[in-house]
């Protein structure tokens, strides 16, 4: 089957003599059953093997060199077998076939007459976290030519929509998943493309079939025991059901005792607990009473609501709005994160007169400049920054066997948009000035609202900051921290408060802003909470040693 395949492949059917040098080699690399097994066992002898083959495989090409390029789509092709000797060595040393990173895509070689070789292109993995994606839209069209590094479509994934780039030149012969379609698998087929243009009129009625699904091959189903002979002597019986003998009904006067189950139960479909006999340990009364009973009077299983239900259910009108990718990831990982991360919380007042004057006192220069305005955002993000430089415990991150430790501080800034909610990362904030961070902070919650970040403009962070104070105009609140990290900060609004004065009846105004840390208590000890806290205090009631 393999020489056959090879025979077969456009791109080594002109390099008979090249096959026929050193066939059970070449044959060994196309067995995926036979490759992985005898690489490693041969690994050293494969490597010399492979040196004297290139060595006269490189006088054959040289020999042949014009039988083995063709124009290909305009452009002068590399040879072909030059690149395939390439392949196969790089795939025999490393004991694998190389797969790209970004896109899956597997070759085909068919034996039909209707079906030439094609590539199908798979789903791609564009996330850590990514298992499933939806195809947003296609930017190429059946029938158009595709080259190395263009987009082919827009894939939404768990965090954010990301262009899919094309590896190969070639033509798109067939659109498998449109666009609109959603929960599209990792490796799932959703194109085909091809080398030659008069190829893809044989792909319109294409359809892949589940045995070339990418997905890992299912576990094969144990074949069912051979039938029992019957043994004509003795029919076997049908065991007899136990059924356990109710103990006498409570006296009326008596306390009844039922399980908090049969209780529900029994709320749920009016039934009388002092009209049941309990069959479990000392007359107890569990739910199997209560549906022994219904079904002995002959009620229904599913109760009927009440009159006031019914009539709300009725009166209820609703749109059912789908759920997007990036909220159900989002859903899952803030569930996960407050039901396995311990969380607690500190809370502190700030006063922010001098971070106001400060301020005030950059936009200046910034405006006369021509810069853009710093806003209390930036600031809070600077000041975060450098108190997790001052108390790196908090810069960390829980794993089962340690605690890592970070050596760069990067910020994530939460941004709520129409599409949800994005984390987009602000990296190395404590080494940035306050300038950089507001430049960057623009230009990543303007990409969020686009819905056009890329992963490398949400992944690597280490602490989070939320605002909802200066948008929204929220006193106080606490946010969930955002796995894996393990402190997320929920900034809340300044007001005007009443302080006391230098003398017994003075008095004078000041305003405060309340900042709330959550933490996660396998990692962030309270003590190494609050010191975080008064670190970070002290730069905003100090703004000007930020500047230092």
């Amino acid at each position: 089957m393999a020489s056959h395949l090879l025979n077969h492949s456009k791109k080594l059917r002109n390099a008979s003599s090249l096959i026929q040098h050193d066939r059970a080699l070449l044959v060994r690399w196309f067995c995926s059953d036979v490759q992985s097994l005898s690489i490693n066992r041969n690994r050293d002898m494969l490597k010399t093997r492979i040196q004297d083959y290139e060595s006269s495989a490189r006088n054959h090409v040289s020999e042949s060199a014009p039988n083995f390029t063709k124009p290909s789509f305009g452009v002068q092709k590399r040879n072909m077998s030059t690149m395939k000797r390439g392949y196969m060595r790089e795939s025999l040393l490393n004991g694998e076939i190389l797969q790209n990173s970004q896109v899956l895509s597997r070759r085909n070689y068919s034996s039909a007459s209707d079906l030439p070789p094609h590539q199908e292109i798979g789903m791609p993995s564009l996330s850590p976290t990514m298992t499933e994606g939806n195809i947003a839209r296609w930017l190429k069209k059946e029938g158009d030519k595709v080259s190395p590094g263009e987009v082919l479509c827009e894939v939404e994934t768990d965090k954010a929509t990301v262009e899919m780039e094309c590896m190969e030149d070639g033509f798109l012969a067939k659109i498998v998943r449109q666009e609109g379609e959603k929960e599209i698998q990792v490796g799932e087929v959703i194109a085909i493309t091809v080398e030659d243009e008069g190829d893809i009129a044989k792909f319109k009625d294409y359809k892949p079939s589940a045995s070339k699904s990418s997905d890992p091959p299912a576990k094969e189903t144990p074949a069912p025991p051979p039938p029992k002979k019957e043994v004509a002597e003795e029919p076997a019986r049908e065991p007899e059901p136990k059924v356990s003998k109710p103990s006498a009904p409570p006296s009326s006067g008596d306390r009844i005792f039922a399980s908090p189950l049969a209780r529900k139960l029994a709320e749920e479909k009016n039934v009388t607990l002092s009209s049941i006999k309990g069959t479990g340990p000392d007359g107890l009364i569990v739910k199997g009473d209560i549906d022994d009973h219904l079904a002995s009077s002959g009620v229904k299983e599913v109760s009927a609501p009440s009159k006031a239900k019914a009539a709300t259910d009725v009166a209820l009108d609703y749109t059912d709005i789908p759920v997007s990718q990036i909220r159900k990831i989002t859903a899952s990982r803030l569930l996960l994160s407050k039901q396995t991360i311990p969380h607690y919380y500190l809370t502190v007042d700030t006063c922010v007169d001098k971070l106001m004057s400060l301020r005030s006192q950059l936009n200046s220069l910034q405006e006369a400049s021509g810069g853009a305005r710093i806003s209390v955002n930036d600031l809070v993000i600077k000041a975060a920054a450098l108190a997790l430089r001052k108390v790196p415990q908090c810069n960390s991150s829980w794993t089962n066997d340690y605690i890592r430790q970070y050596h760069n501080v990067n910020i994530n800034v939460a941004v709520q948009t129409d599409h949800g909610l994005f984390v987009p990362v602000v990296r190395d904030a404590d080494k940035k000035g306050l300038s950089k961070i507001g430049e960057e902070v623009k230009q990543l919650a303007k990409k969020a609202k686009e819905n056009s970040l890329k992963p490398q403009d949400y992944e690597g962070g280490t602490f989070t900051v939320s605002n909802l104070g200066g948008p929204f105009g929220v006193k106080q609140f606490c946010a969930i921290v955002n796995p894996p990290q393990s402190g997320i900060l929920a900034v809340g609004s300044a007001e005007r408060r009443v302080v006391p004065g230098s003398g017994a009846e003075e008095f004078k105004f000041a305003s405060f802003m309340a900042v709330t840390l959550s933490c996660d208590h396998r990692v962030i000890d309270g003590a190494i909470g609050a010191e975080w806290l008064k670190a970070f205090k002290g730069y905003i009631e100090n703004p000007e040693t930020m500047l230092l």
